[in-house]
């Protein structure tokens, strides 16, 4: 896989082998039954193609009140803990990081997509965002720190893993769409989006 040539922004494929892959997505089963995936909206109400959860300290909310972090799952439930095998990945990819305090979980259906964006809801920017992609394959676009402007593109296949620090940490990237069927990790396909992150 070329990589992109976006700066301090890398793309780990040997993380997570098939048979790791089935464990992560066992592990997030658990997750998922403690902190069911919910439908976000934006704060103008328009429904997100992508249905999320989270596990850790804190989720990402999105609702008609605004973007931010809650220590509490929309139904009041505590947010399940970060499964140990994405903490084992964090400290070998990032070892000066501090350990992430939220791991957004997103489920991707053939249709959804995530429009360009910035993560700016942390309060220290020098931590890393680190990513990791199961299930069918994702066309992952990166930008740079203003919106509009030259993007790169490149396909995310199931196990692989993107590390953001730098510059690439306030860069706008989003999801143009999904590939359906590129991956048989998922027995109803779909993909699912792991982003761990430092909230505090």
């Amino acid at each position: 896989m070329a990589p992109l040539s976006v700066r301090d922004f890398e793309i780990h494929s040997e993380n997570f082998s098939p048979k790791h892959q089935r464990r992560l997505v066992e592990a997030l089963r658990h997750c998922l039954k403690q902190a069911p995936l919910f439908q976000p909206v934006t704060p103008r109400g328009t429904p997100m193609s992508v249905r999320m959860s989270a596990a850790g300290t804190y989720g990402w909310i999105s609702d008609r009140t605004g973007y931010r972090y809650e220590p509490v799952h929309p139904s009041g439930q505590a947010w399940p803990a970060i499964p140990e095998v994405l903490l084992d990945m964090w400290r070998s990819l990032v070892p000066q990081a501090r350990l992430p305090e939220c791991c957004l979980i997103n489920w991707y259906d053939e249709t959804a997509k995530m429009g360009m964006h910035q993560d700016r809801d942390e309060a220290d920017m020098t931590q890393p965002v680190v990513s990791v992609s199961l299930g069918d394959e994702a066309l992952f676009r990166m930008g740079n720190q203003t919106r509009g402007g030259k993007t790169e593109s490149i396909w995310l296949r199931s196990g692989d893993v993107v590390v953001m620090t730098g510059s690439a940490r306030t860069a706008y990237h989003g999801i143009d769409r999904i590939r359906p069927n590129s991956s048989a990790l998922l027995p109803n396909g779909g993909r699912i989006n792991l982003t761990l992150r430092v909230v505090t």
